[in-house]
């Protein structure tokens, strides 16, 4: 699922971002603090005027919903239900919002966003660092953690006996080539007196996780909540363990919602209605996992039902988890993984503590 490489991050969003600053330059659109504006000046004088002219709660026309751009970071999956049942619900439509859902481009969410043409998107914590890690950073911040914790870690099957990161010595493994992805691994190997020098690298974007443990590789790099879940449907024996597991700065925002810093400023209260309404879609899919798998399975027609239904009752359990309230991001993990890229070199730029994320807008602050 890793997608592209840091550097090459970087230089499609100076682009994009280059290309947006001159279309702004012929054409401001409208934002919605504006219409917030306009609506407190209508309350404050038109009460009068309509009582004297004579019209009726039926004559005056009612503001038009806000609209958000939102763009996914991947095909539809159980990371996103939230968001489909609450367009499905109508929770959007309670707080005045329509929410245009964009499928996920090639060179990413973060690019979008970052160039302003969506204003809210998905992403992972170790995909903004690139963003964040910058003589000028790009203006994006995290506003809501969709899953507690990083469910990510390295699935084999079991007669292999990879049972802990030293065991992946003399085995063949699937990388991403991403720097980050190995730097990782060789410090989760080290944690459990193992050598990374001793794995077979094998340079391949799996698609097909069942496929290629059975032919090309001894281990994967996988998020549990969708692949794991999807290995327990058929017969294989697996083992998995979790990166977190073995060294707590892994334990990173792994998916998140963030958002253009200029939107966030421009529509502080749209942000809030955004969410209070995605919070809702989550609770609901917390309560009632299978009606919610029917409202993602009616979004995106194409997935696996078995797939879907059980990863929406495992995830059940997880999108909050320990944490004291939906979407909350801890200021500690968050900080630590980033100490964690500087430390190792894998950062040009030192990411200050408390960049990039605020929880201000969530409904349970």
């Amino acid at each position: 699922m890793k997608r592209i490489l840091s550097t090459l991050l970087v230089c499609i969003l100076a682009v994009i971002l280059l290309c947006s600053c001159n279309q702004n330059s012929e054409q401001k659109e409208p934002d919605a603090s504006d219409l917030y504006d306009k609506d407190s000046e209508v309350d404050s004088g038109d009460n009068t005027a309509s009582a004297n002219s004579g019209e009726t709660e039926s004559d005056i026309t009612l503001p038009e919903p806000e609209k958000i751009t939102f763009v996914l970071d991947w095909t539809p999956n159980t990371n996103h239900t939230g968001i489909y049942v609450a367009s499905e619900l109508g929770y959007f439509a309670e707080e005045g919002l329509t929410v245009d859902i964009q499928s996920a481009p090639e060179d990413g969410a973060e690019a979008l966003v970052a160039a302003g043409r969506a204003d809210i998107g998905v992403s992972f914590q170790d995909y903004l660092a690139p963003a964040f890690a910058m003589e000028d950073p790009l203006p994006l911040t995290a506003i809501a953690a969709l899953i507690d914790h990083n469910t990510s870690g390295i699935v084999s099957l079991k007669d292999k006996a990879i049972t802990s990161p030293s065991k992946l010595e003399g085995h063949t493994y699937a990388t991403w080539n991403l720097p980050i992805e190995q730097a990782i691994l060789k410090q989760v190997m080290a944690d459990d007196q193992g050598d990374w020098s001793k794995v077979e690298l094998f340079p391949s974007t799996v698609t097909d996780i069942q496929a290629s443990l059975q032919t090309q590789v001894d281990a994967v790099w996988i998020y549990y909540g969708w692949d794991g879940v999807a290995l327990e449907q058929t017969d294989l024996e697996t083992n998995y363990w979790y990166f977190k597991d073995i060294n707590p700065v892994f334990d990173y925002y792994s998916p998140l919602l963030f958002a253009n810093n200029n939107f966030l400023e421009k529509n502080p209260d749209v942000v809030k209605a955004f969410l209070r309404a995605v919070n809702k879609g989550y609770q609901y899919a917390i309560d009632n996992p299978e009606e919610a798998a029917e409202i993602l399975l009616e979004a995106a027609p194409g997935l696996d039902r078995e797939i879907v239904v059980a990863s929406q009752k495992w995830l059940a359990n997880e999108y909050i988890s320990d944490a004291p309230y939906w979407g909350y991001i801890d200021a500690e993990r968050w900080d630590g993984f980033y100490a964690w890229l500087w430390e190792k070199e894998l950062i040009e730029y030192q990411i200050p503590q408390g960049m990039g994320f605020t929880n201000e807008y969530l409904p349970g602050k």
